[in-house]
């Protein structure tokens, strides 16, 4: 096949943006992503209990993170694609850490069926709602007052992401999932 044809191909390809949002950092992600995928074969929609695991070739699914993983939700549906190609974004309010994230991803795509091709994953800070910063006032003792600093002073540098930086980012990501897809035609 010539490099057009695999690019024409690549571009009809029905790719389907799933996320669970909760707070609407998720969701900025999932339209960033989705105005970033090549072509008209593509939707976009809350993952909200769908059953037909056959609307794509193609899925990025995205979650926001609790307690270091994905909503159960978000999991079943991984676990119930098969044979398809699936690319991972989520939001995460603990820190800007890459090996954080790392284990999120560890921890989430174990649930991604191996008849499946697994293209990686974005995941970037996101606001948390603000009980949690009251949460971390209200726990705080002379004991633990480093530590929940720290904890204060990531939320209070989590309520500006997702930034532009982090959308930008997220559109990368769907660039390099589809050069990954194109090198393997």
């Amino acid at each position: 096949m010539e490099p057009r044809q695999r690019m024409e191909g690549m571009s009809s390809m029905k790719t389907q943006v799933l996320y669970k949002s909760r707070t609407g950092n998720t969701e900025m992600l999932a339209k960033s992503i989705f105005e970033a995928i090549p072509g008209t074969c593509k939707d976009i929609a809350l993952l909200d209990g769908q059953t037909d695991y056959d609307m794509a070739d193609l899925y990025f699914i995205g979650f926001w993170t609790d307690r270091g993983t994905a909503s159960v939700d978000v999991l079943d549906y991984l676990g119930s694609l098969e044979g398809k190609k699936i690319a991972l974004f989520g939001t995460c309010g603990m820190g800007n850490s890459p090996e954080y994230y790392k284990k999120l991803e560890d921890n989430i795509k174990v649930f991604i069926e191996d008849d499946n091709e697994y293209l990686g994953t974005y995941i970037c800070q996101g606001k948390m709602p603000i009980s949690v910063r009251q949460k971390y006032v209200d726990m705080k003792n002379e004991k633990n007052a480093r530590q929940v600093n720290a904890m204060i002073q990531n939320f209070d540098l989590a309520m500006l992401h997702p930034d532009r930086e982090d959308l930008h980012k997220a559109r990368v990501f769907v660039n390099q999932v589809f050069e990954k897809i194109k090198r393997e035609a």
